[in-house]
């Protein structure tokens, strides 16, 4: 469902605040549901800025919540648990994503990958966070979707190349004994440049194309156009339907949540 209903104690659920570069939404539980509501985002000002609204006009934002959770959905340093150094992420964060933004550069650990993804969170959004919900915990949005695919990846003798479309771009991920093998994003606007990408880097990891398999996921316009030609070049190629992938529960049918955050509520982290 889209639309907020206030209950008259929300004290003891979680309030998730989703944001990426052009989207924010929030979701809360209601017992087995989800309230979701896709925030409509005005261009000309900032995303802080659309928050600083939203708090003012949405209801669901007004309830008290014993936790919040802030995915954010930004570029994403993986670094291997033993090499990571907490007072050099920042130093190498800015390194590897050059821009004159404001951000604060933080953390996610993934234990179940031995690694930690580095990312980072405009200032004045985390201003308005942590000034509105001081026990808020800030998490890359990505991290359940990390998780969901490396278990998947268990499944059956073959490699899998894993592609996961939202928000303007792919993840490309693949993985090998409990860690990441590879993993990068993509701008992507049209099925040609997702084409070139993921055979990219399926020429690179050196996968076989009449063996492994392509797995793709998530929100992509041209689907359909990339599937049929992705196909001409990978005989094992698979589109992860959440319904089917889940159970026909009922929150993969909510319209326009990400696969991510579908994956939070149902895989529980």
């Amino acid at each position: 469902m889209t639309n907020y209903r206030k209950t008259t104690d929300n004290r003891q659920q979680r309030l998730v605040i989703r944001v990426s570069r052009s989207s924010l939404s929030f979701s809360t539980t209601r017992g087995t549901d989800v309230d979701y509501l896709l925030y409509p985002l005005k261009a000309s000002i900032s995303i802080a800025a659309n928050l600083r609204e939203a708090l003012r006009t949405e209801e669901i934002l007004n309830d008290e919540y014993a936790r919040v959770l802030v995915m954010v959905d930004s570029p994403v340093l993986m670094i291997p648990t033993p090499l990571f150094q907490e007072a050099e992420q920042e130093t190498l964060y800015r390194h590897a994503f050059t821009t004159n933004d404001q951000l604060t550069v933080m953390n996610t650990v993934v234990p179940d990958l031995n690694a930690v993804a580095v990312f980072a969170i405009q200032k004045d959004l985390r201003t308005v966070i942590t000034d509105t919900f001081p026990q808020a915990r800030i998490a890359a949005a990505i991290a359940p979707v990390w998780r969901h695919l490396h278990e998947r990846s268990y499944t059956g003798q073959r490699q899998k190349l894993y592609g996961y479309f939202h928000d303007g771009k792919v993840d490309v991920l693949n993985f090998g004994q409990n860690r990441f093998k590879y993993f990068n994003t993509f701008d992507v606007s049209n099925a040609d440049d997702a084409l070139f990408f993921l055979l990219a880097v399926w020429k690179q990891l050196g996968l076989v194309a009449e063996h492994d398999e392509l797995h793709l996921v998530g929100d992509f316009a041209q689907r359909d156009a990339l599937m049929e030609q992705v196909q001409t070049f990978v005989k094992r190629v698979f589109y992860i339907n959440p319904s089917g992938e889940f159970n026909r529960s009922p929150i993969t049918q909510i319209a326009s949540m990400p696969y991510d955050l579908i994956t939070l509520y149902i895989k529980g982290r």
